[in-house]
């Protein structure tokens, strides 16, 4: 029987989990058995007893992956706590391999095979698979409801006796799974909303949640998408003429959402320190890419900054502020993605070429990615 290891966390303020009780239930209806760190769910508010009661037997991190042939995990975790694998053993996590390469090369070392949750490809099958969605999902809503906390007025408009409150004023720049989530969490607390991104076919998208486009319509012919939906990098000609467009809106709003990644690269500068300066005092931005290296220049994970009477403000790990979410929705992306490749016959998942090459990063005691390949 394939034996399934989840391990506690140990990366600095993680609280997420990889599996939760529902999870182990239809992982053992797989058949396999499954084994969970003592605490590993305590910051999810997953307690033993309710691992237990899902089916999963409870242990040390030395006796959880003793003989395991699978080992979960939100990030991946040390190979110095997986010497008990079984030969070859899989673990599937979030590896961040483009900027922590000497850990995929440690567990190429230790000859595991490797699989990069982060890397799914965004195909159909493959939607509920797709650990990043499902967590940037979640930052989106957090990012507006902490904006929310830290500015200093009401978000909708209000019409009393004593007078009328505005509208805040909303700007969500990155329009992918964050966005689209920060969009509608504005909307849904009556702020006036509006939008933009480098690829012109969010424009509909925006629209359709009641948030105003703002597009550049100067420059043809740029559309910014990159492989797998993802934003591309823009030329010099499109960057200038959108600084030209944020500068001037910029300065109109109350809460600016920031949200732009692409895929082994520092974050791109959305907003320059100019353009905070041109804010009104009180505003707050959100950087969601802080971790990254940020939009905002001047941003600081887990900090608030104020430059220019504006509160800067973004979390090293956004998810991980709504953990029992983050957990469920990221514990059953591990399930789907498993459940979907899994053998009866030989009782494991075995992998397609199109997923498979995609997430894998190590096996035979090598780097395997096409795309880390060449890059140490």
């Amino acid at each position: 029987m394939t034996k399934i290891a989840v391990l506690r966390e140990r990366a600095a303020g993680e609280t997420r989990v990889a599996a939760t009780p529902e999870t182990v239930r239809k992982l053992a209806a797989l058949g396999a058995s499954v084994s969970v760190e003592e605490g590993a769910g305590l910051g999810a508010a997953i307690s033993d007893e309710a691992f237990r009661e899902g089916g999963a037997e409870i242990g040390t991190a030395e006796g959880v992956v003793a003989g395991a042939n699978i080992v979960l995990g939100v990030a991946a975790p040390d190979p110095a706590l997986l010497g008990g694998v079984t030969t070859g053993a899989t673990v599937a996590a979030m590896f961040d391999p483009f900027r922590d390469r000497a850990r995929v090369e440690a567990y190429a070392a230790a000859g595991l095979e490797a699989l990069a949750m982060e890397l799914m490809p965004r195909i159909t099958r493959a939607q509920s698979m797709d650990v990043l969605s499902s967590q940037a999902n979640l930052a989106g809503y957090k990012a507006v409801i902490a904006a929310a906390d830290v500015y200093g007025r009401a978000f909708p408009m209000m019409m009393t006796a004593a007078g009328t409150v505005q509208a805040a004023k909303v700007f969500v720049m990155g329009v992918g799974v964050a966005g689209l989530q920060a969009i509608a969490t504005a909307r849904r607390l009556g702020a006036q909303v509006s939008a933009t991104d480098v690829r012109s076919a969010t424009k509909e998208q925006i629209q359709s949640l009641g948030a105003k486009p703002v597009f550049v319509e100067s420059v043809a012919g740029i559309e910014g998408e990159g492989a797998g939906g993802y934003a591309s990098e823009m030329s010099e000609e499109y960057q200038k003429a959108q600084a030209e467009l944020v500068t001037a809106h910029i300065a109109k709003q109350d809460i600016v959402i920031t949200t732009a990644l692409i895929p082994g690269k520092p974050a791109p500068q959305l907003v320059s320190d100019a353009q905070i300066a041109s804010m009104k005092p009180g505003s707050v931005i959100f950087d969601l890419a802080v971790a990254q290296g940020g939009n905002v220049e001047g941003s600081a994970a887990d900090q608030s900054v104020e430059k220019h009477g504006v509160k800067i403000i973004g979390f090293a790990n956004t998810a991980t502020h709504l953990a029992a979410d983050a957990s469920a929705l990221y514990s059953r992306n591990l399930y789907n993605f498993l459940a979907a490749f899994w053998d009866k016959e030989q009782g494991r998942p075995v992998l397609d070429q199109e997923i498979g090459d995609a997430v894998r990063l190590t096996r035979g005691g090598a780097v395997v990615n096409e795309r880390l390949k060449g890059t140490a």
